[in-house]
């Protein structure tokens, strides 16, 4: 109705629809107009749920039965309790009351705000032992509405078909091996194949419009998500990204993933009506798979602000720290004085207290195990050490602690399989007006956690960068004065040195100011961005050699491909000129380029973690020439296969031009003779040329040469 509607309005003011290009029309940022984005009439209906119904409402049971005297003690504790798991609506608490002794039936009716707030506090409340004598018993007021329904004669419920859903790993079954990207420019996302054997990419799905900030992958490459005005939502597939689930969180502005993929973090803030106040943050934990709220957190954005460089509203982002690797076991919340850390299978605070530790600033999770490292600064003066300590997780024991002095400011770096922790500490000179960086070693698996102390040859040197190498020993520093810092490798194993800090050797003056390691290891990235304008130098760390030296003009972001076949260079809308990415091999070698107007963002798709062990992946390295046949012969198809396409290219285009040329020659000899009559018979100036030219002949003619005779004397 409604496009007959559009098509009668249309034609009433003369507007021939089909000309119409409704991609090329742009509505300014945050006005609708009235016309609803995809999602937006999907979740009016569900709001109607919230609003309607007794879906929000639980029913307490086994309560403790009390009088009108401890009526009030009573009430406060129960709110204490659920108040923790959703919010409670004004008077949305109801405890019954017996009218002739005045006291309590042992049961009460709770409102909260959404049904799943008050799923939630059913599942998290259910069984929970208030005291030996009261154990709770909950259920949603509506499960009382449908029993009372429940019919006298017994139905046999209807079996509805398997509908087998989508592989959502399909995309890794890819035959030629390729990876995915994600793209944003302009108003449409797109998801791309890299194909560098046919130096392109190749369309996987492209939308407008399908997000209104930005996209992001999950860890493992299973979803992808999209932020809306009325939440997030997630999809997945190899090609048709359908929608699996939405997580209802109106306007939110930032997201993030559990290692795992169980959850998802949503983040959303609230500038006050008075300047003076602080940000309002409200932060949700969806379960990914259900879209269930399994908890939120609410508060003004100065208690979420410790711990981080700063997000959207002043809060550090993520605000969650996730351990216990890809079990997603825990999580992390720093506040003043406090570290919060919840376990995810009740969503509540592990021995339900907070640790306590004054003046910590920062925390840090091994990629691996659910141990946290923490930073505590100078106290009292400096009378008072910094300090770097390690947690276990659940336990709270303190594995290991490491006091530092003089000490201005740390950094925590985690090695990506949790072997070793690399602590960039920032020293006072003695007279405090200058600073010099070393680095704390922490070698996690060996017995009682022993320490390194690193200092480079000049103590004095900047540290611009610091990286590890994924999946190794070795890490990369980048230290002294711009514009020509050095870079220098160390080990933390060598054949010879198996317990000790090894420098492997030192790149002098490079134009670099970012490391980027190869996700396999091996091979590194020397970047200058910002001020180098994009100078790269690509490094095999293996044989300590260049393997090419190029630029991405004014590139703003570099992101390895998931297996470290290829990288990515990009540049975003930051600047106005030649927005668009460049792929190349992981050696240097340029394949190709991609020019986008309006270029936001690039990500590519991650890959989960191999099945294969270490000891196969070894097998096929070394067998590796065995292996590449087959690809070298597709590789080799591919080659010619281009070189066919470009000979028929030029082939057509050498036809294309003859025909045009023929065309014109014939329509030349058809006006000749109107040309003659225009200029009463007389032909052209270039016409007479060429009748001239074809009337010449060839004339032989002898030239005689005067010879001379000479009588030579012997």
């Amino acid at each position: 109705m409604a496009n007959i509607d559009i098509d009668s309005r249309a034609a009433q003011l003369g507007i021939d629809w089909s000309q119409v290009n409704l991609d090329s029309i742009h509505l300014p940022p945050g006005e609708d107009f009235g016309i609803q984005s995809d999602d937006e009439g999907v979740y009016h209906d569900d709001q109607l749920e919230f609003d309607t119904g007794f879906g929000n409402i639980i029913v307490v049971d086994n309560l403790p039965v009390v009088p009108k005297a401890k009526f009030e003690k009573l009430e406060n504790v129960l709110k204490k309790i659920y108040n923790q798991l959703g919010v409670i609506k004004e008077n949305g608490l109801w405890m019954p009351v017996d009218p002739d002794t005045g006291v309590t039936l042992g049961y009460c009716f709770i409102e909260f705000n959404t049904p799943q707030e008050a799923q939630n506090a059913k599942e998290k409340t259910h069984g929970y032992k208030l005291d030996k004598s009261h154990i709770f018993a909950v259920n949603m007021f509506d499960d009382f509405d449908r029993l009372m329904n429940v019919k006298e004669e017994w139905e046999a419920p209807q079996t509805k078909p398997y509908v087998p859903g989508e592989n959502l790993q399909k995309w890794l079954t890819d035959e030629k091996a390729r990876d995915q990207l994600v793209i944003r420019s302009g108003p449409d996302t797109e998801v791309l194949w890299n194909d560098p054997r046919q130096k392109n990419t190749e369309p996987v799905h492209k939308r407008p419009y399908w997000t209104e900030s930005y996209v992001q992958w999950s860890p493992l490459g299973t979803y992808l998500v999209t932020l809306h005005k009325q939440g997030a939502a997630v999809w997945g597939g190899a090609d048709t990204f359908t929608r699996l689930m939405r997580y209802q969180h109106n306007i939110v502005k930032l997201v993030d993933f559990s290692p795992g993929e169980k959850y998802l973090v949503t983040y959303h803030s609230q500038e006050p009506s008075n300047p003076r106040d602080a940000s309002k943050v409200e932060i949700k934990v969806f379960d990914v798979r259900t879209g269930r709220m399994m908890r939120d957190f609410k508060g003004s954005a100065d208690e979420f602000s410790i711990g981080g460089p700063g997000g959207v509203a002043g809060a550090s982002w993520p605000v969650f720290r996730w351990g216990g690797g890809k079990e997603d076991k825990y999580f992390a919340k720093l506040s003043k004085n406090t570290i919060s850390v919840y376990e995810t299978e009740t969503f509540g605070l592990i021995d339900k207290k907070s640790m306590k530790v004054d003046n910590v600033v920062d925390i840090c999770w091994s990629p691996t195990d659910s141990i946290l490292s923490l930073f505590v600064p100078e106290q009292g003066g400096g009378n008072q050490p910094a300090k770097v300590a390690l947690v276990q997780i659940p336990s709270k024991v303190e594995l290991r602690q490491k006091n530092l002095f003089s000490v201005s400011d740390c950094k925590m770096y985690w090695q990506s399989s949790g072997e070793y922790l690399a602590v960039k500490v920032d020293r006072y000179t003695k007279t405090k007006k200058s600073t010099y960086s070393g680095f704390e070693l922490f070698r996690i698996k060996e017995r009682d956690i022993p320490i390194e102390v690193l200092e480079l040859d000049n103590k004095n040197d900047k540290i611009i960068a610091f990286a590890w190498e994924p999946k190794g020993h070795r890490f990369a520093v980048i230290h002294g004065d711009q514009p020509r810092p050095d870079v220098s490798f160390y080990t933390m194993k060598t054949a010879q040195h198996g317990g000790r800090v090894t420098k492997l050797g030192t790149l002098k003056a490079k134009q670099a100011n970012a490391l980027f390691w190869s996700p396999s290891g091996k091979y590194i990235i020397l970047a200058g961005l910002k001020n180098f304008n994009g100078q790269l130098e690509f490094f095999n760390v293996d044989e300590m050699e260049t393997m090419a030296t190029t630029e991405h003009f004014m590139a703003t972001d570099i992101e390895w491909d998931p297996t470290g076949r290829y990288v990515a260079t990009a540049v975003t809308s930051v600047h106005e000129m030649e927005n668009g990415f460049t792929v190349w091999s992981f050696n240097g070698k340029l394949l190709y380029r991609v020019l986008k107007d309006h270029f936001f963002q690039l990500a590519w798709r991650p890959r989960p973690a191999s099945f294969l062990s270490p000891e196969k992946e070894e097998e096929i390295a070394k067998n590796l020439r065995k292996y590449s046949k087959k690809y070298e012969a597709e590789d080799q198809d591919v080659s010619l296969l281009l070189s066919e396409q470009d000979r028929e290219k030029r082939k057509a285009l050498k036809e294309e031009w003859e025909k045009w040329v023929m065309q014109w020659k014939s329509l030349h000899e058809e006006e000749k003779l109107e040309r003659q009559n225009l200029r009463d018979g007389e032909i052209s100036d270039e016409e007479e040329d060429d009748e001239e030219a074809k009337e010449v002949k060839e004339v032989e003619f002898e030239d005689v040469i005067d010879v001379t005779e000479e009588i030579v004397q012997e």
